[in-house]
């Protein structure tokens, strides 16, 4: 996937005035717990210049998102409802929402629409066969417009109804977003400026491997945090404790270690933080990873790791972040993550990318996303192209042109 057949299918290429455009976006939003209000709306706040580039070019703009997992269409709380009024405060004009996403009804209120309005449709999982990718649903959502643009990187990696086989049956084009995040982490993996730096935390070193091994011939230094430190620290014949740790991956992780054919050194924890339980309010203690109490369990990083890993990152030009340190959403056991965060936002002259939902997160309530280069809006997605493998959205867009 090279930058000019990414440039080519981007939607500034394109003759778009007077159309009716639908954009597949990524409004999977967080909300407050049991209620409706909207937690964190920066998703809404970076597909505006989007829509407004559209809105200039004369255009009916239709947007189309899921939100959460419902069962059904009866699940009232995961409607597009919240989302649709915030977004009109945003744009600071109206903007309907349409009682569907499909059928007769909702295609004679789009094509009622006045150009230069924006409609939003219901949510896309409301519909069985979305994940299913269901043919007849892919044609359905493509009667809807003229043109279609896929700016939500973070179901880039689903061949779902709205991201892959609408593009079968209608002209498709990536979005700015979506050109932004494919441009960022395409150079990550071809010519980062170096030392590059990869720092991935998260529960299961399962989760990560294909991301590990690809990275481990890529970078320069991979840092280990998060749960799945203890599988690391195990295969260096360590105890952990009562730590979780996955048997079955120790002989591929140590493989990985010791495989003098990767570039990257990885660098696992020296200390950590244990506690007695898992809570937030468990009794906790700094050890030794030569020393863990056969009674503990680790919960986060521990100060010298801290300092070791900050060293690492301040004499990067490049670091990619994927995961947290430990339990960051519990006090005690957050400042691994904090200072991981701190130090890469103090990286004032490197490229810095935060990826994955959590992690994204953490920089968002530390208030440091404008102290990186990016956040990426892929979790899934955004670990799908580090592992090297391809993305079935962008990939139905290359084959569309």
């Amino acid at each position: 996937m090279t930058n000019s057949t990414l440039n080519s299918n981007s939607i500034k290429k394109h003759d778009i005035k007077d159309k009716t455009v639908l954009i597949r976006v990524d409004y999977n939003l967080p909300m407050d717990p049991g209620t409706t209000n909207i937690a964190d709306d920066s998703r809404i706040l970076a597909s505006i210049p989007q829509i407004e580039y559209l809105l200039k070019r004369n255009c009916k703009v239709i947007l189309l998102s899921h939100l959460g997992r419902p069962n059904s269409s009866s699940d009232k709380e995961f409607s597009m409802k919240p989302i649709t009024k915030r977004l009109s405060e945003l744009l600071d004009k109206p903007v309907l929402q349409l009682p569907g996403c499909k059928g007769k009804e909702v295609e004679n209120q789009i094509k009622q629409l006045p150009f230069k309005s924006v409609a939003m449709l219901e949510n896309i999982r409301f519909e069985s066969g979305e994940t299913k990718n269901n043919p007849r649903l892919s044609r359905e959502l493509a009667n809807l417009a003229d043109i279609y643009i896929n700016d939500a990187f973070g179901v880039a990696h689903r061949a779902h109804a709205s991201t892959e086989g609408i593009t079968k049956h209608i002209p498709s084009y990536m979005g700015f977003l979506m050109q932004k995040e494919l441009d960022i982490l395409g150079k990550l993996m071809s010519n980062p400026d170096r030392p590059m730096t990869a720092i991935i935390g998260g529960a299961k070193a399962s989760d990560k491997m294909g991301v590990l091994k690809n990275l481990s011939k890529t970078v320069d230094s991979i840092i280990i945090g998060g749960g799945m430190a203890a599988t690391f620290i195990k295969a260096k014949g360590f105890s952990v404790g009562l730590s979780k740790y996955e048997d079955d991956r120790l002989s591929e992780v140590i493989n990985l270690m010791e495989d003098h054919k990767n570039r990257a050194e990885i660098i696992i924890p020296h200390d950590v933080i244990v506690a007695d339980r898992f809570h937030a309010d468990a009794n906790f203690q700094v050890a030794s990873i030569d020393s863990i109490p056969e009674n503990m369990i680790i919960l986060d990083i521990g100060p010298k790791t801290s300092q070791i890993y900050n060293g690492t990152i301040s004499g990067s030009c490049t670091v990619m972040w994927n995961g947290p340190m430990g339990v960051f959403e519990w006090k005690n056991f957050s400042s691994g993550t904090i200072n991981v965060a701190k130090a890469i936002a103090g990286l004032e002259d490197g490229t810095t990318v935060v990826g994955g939902g959590s992690t994204a997160d953490v920089v968002s309530k530390l208030k440091l996303s404008n102290n990186v280069t990016h956040v990426s809006t892929g979790g899934g997605a955004t670990l799908t192209y580090l592992e090297g493998k391809a993305l079935p959205a962008v990939e139905a867009i290359i084959k569309n042109d």
